[in-house]
C-alpha cells in the first residue's frame, strides 16, 4: 500500500492478501477472464470494492493493447426497450470486467457517423444498432481491423458479424393467432419506415394476411415506437369504417398509447377491438387489460451480442462473420381475448 500526501493508493498485492489469494487470481477475476471459483471471485470483488480498488487501466492497456472497453452504438436512449438492452449488454460486460461507451444516433445518419468515429481508439470492439448501418456507411465510418457486431441490421458482411431478432416470423405468429381468434380486420401500426425491425416485423403480418386470403385487408397506419404515435393511430383506427376488430402495433409503447385511445373513447378491450404489441416490456404486464405481445428477451439479446463482440475481439482468427437469430415467443395475456397466458414459440 503506497502512502501519499493525503491519501493511500491501494494495489492489486493489497486486495491479493487481504482476500487470501494470489496476485494472478485477482486479476482474473477483475478481468473475468475465468479460472477462479464464483465463490472466490465474489470475496476478491468484495475486497476490491471495501479497499476502493481501481484497476490501473492505462498501464494495462499499454501492455495488453486494449482499452477494456466496448462501444454500442443504438437509435435512441430512450424507452424500456433500450434501457433493458442497454442493462443486458453491461451485465455481461462487467462480468468480464469490460465497461461500455454507449452513444445514440438519434435518428440521424450523420450523428451516427459522428459516434463512431469519436469511439475509435477508444474501444476494442463495437455494437451497432442503426438504421443507417448499410455497407456503404460502414466502409466509411468503421476501420476495418475494429471487431463489429450489428444488431438488428440487413447488411450481411464478410468483415462485420451480426445477431437478429426473427422479427419477420414473431409478427407473422402475432397475426396467425388473431386470425385465429376470428379477427379478421386487422391494423398494423407501424414504426420508422427507415427501421429494419419494423420492415420484417410488417412483412411478417402482410404475409399470414396474404397466406389467410386476407391480404387486400392490410391496413399500415404510421407510428414512431412512442406512445404519443400509438394513441393517434389509434385514434385513426377508430375513424375508419367499418372498424377494425384487431390492431397490431410494431411495439409495446405504441400499442399502450394505442388502449388510451380506445379507453378514452369507451371502446371495450378485448371484446370490441382486440390490441396486441411487440417487444414484452416490463410495463406490458401491468397495463389494463394485460397486453399481449410478442416477447424478445432483450437483456439476453444485449448479453449475446457482447458475449459475441468478445469471443471477435480475443479469438478473431475463430470469429465467424455468418448472421445468427435470436427466436422470439407470443406471450397471450387479455388484451387479445384469447382465454389463456400460454407462451408460445413464435
Amino acid at each position: 500500500m503506497v502512502k501519499g500526501d493525503n491519501h493511500v493508493s491501494v494495489t492489486i498485492k493489497d486486495v491479493a492478501r487481504m482476500a487470501n489469494v494470489s496476485v494472478a487470481s485477482v486479476s482474473r477475476a477483475l478481468n473475468g477472464h475465468g479460472g477462479v471459483t464464483a465463490e472466490t471471485q465474489k470475496r476478491i470483488r468484495e475486497v476490491a470494492a471495501r479497499l476502493r480498488y481501481v484497476p490501473h487501466n492505462a498501464a494495462r492497456s499499454l501492455i495488453t493493447r486494449r482499452t477494456q472497453t466496448i462501444g454500442a452504438l443504438l437509435p435512441d436512449l430512450h424507452g424500456a426497450f433500450f434501457s433493458e438492452l442497454i442493462r443486458g449488454i453491461d451485465l455481461a460486460a462487467r462480468a468480464r470486467g469490460l465497461y461500455m461507451l454507449v452513444s445514440s444516433s438519434h435518428g440521424d445518419a450523420t450523428e451516427a457517423a459522428i459516434a463512431l468515429r469519436a469511439m475509435q481508439g477508444r474501444v476494442d470492439g463495437l455494437l451497432v444498432m442503426s438504421p443507417h448501418a448499410d455497407e456503404a456507411f460502414l466502409d466509411e465510418n468503421l476501420p476495418i481491423v475494429l471487431p463489429t457486431v450489428l444488431i438488428n441490421s440487413h447488411v450481411r458482411s464478410d468483415r462485420h458479424a451480426s445477431l437478429d431478432v426473427d422479427d419477420f416470423g414473431g409478427a407473422r405468429a402475432m397475426t396467425e393467432h388473431l386470425l385465429s381468434l376470428g379477427r379478421k380486420r386487422i391494423v398494423f401500426i407501424a414504426g420508422p419506415q427507415v427501421n429494419h425491425d419494423v420492415q420484417e416485423r410488417a412483412r411478417g403480418y402482410r404475409e399470414a394476411l396474404a397466406k389467410a386470403g386476407l391480404g387486400e385487408r392490410a391496413v399500415i397506419l404510421p407510428g414512431d415506437f412512442t406512445e404519443e404515435s400509438g394513441y393517434h393511430a389509434g385514434k385513426q383506427a377508430l375513424a375508419m369504417v367499418p372498424r377494425p376488430d384487431a390492431i397490431f402495433a410494431a411495439n409495446d409503447m405504441m400499442a399502450i398509447g394505442c388502449l388510451s385511445a380506445l379507453s378514452e373513447a369507451k371502446v371495450r378491450t378485448p371484446d370490441d377491438i382486440a390490441v396486441v404489441g411487440y417487444d414484452d416490456i416490463p410495463m406490458a404486464r401491468y397495463v389494463t387489460p394485460p397486453l399481449t405481445t410478442v416477447r424478445i428477451r432483450i437483456a439476453e439479446l444485449g448479453e449475446a451480442a457482447l458475449e459475441r463482440l468478445v469471443k471477435m475481439i480475443e479469438a478473431p482468427e475463430d470469429a465467424a462473420p455468418e448472421p445468427r437469430v435470436v427466436g422470439t415467443e407470443l406471450v397471450v395475456r387479455a388484451s387479445c381475448g384469447g382465454g389463456d397466458t400460454v407462451r408460445r414459440r413464435a
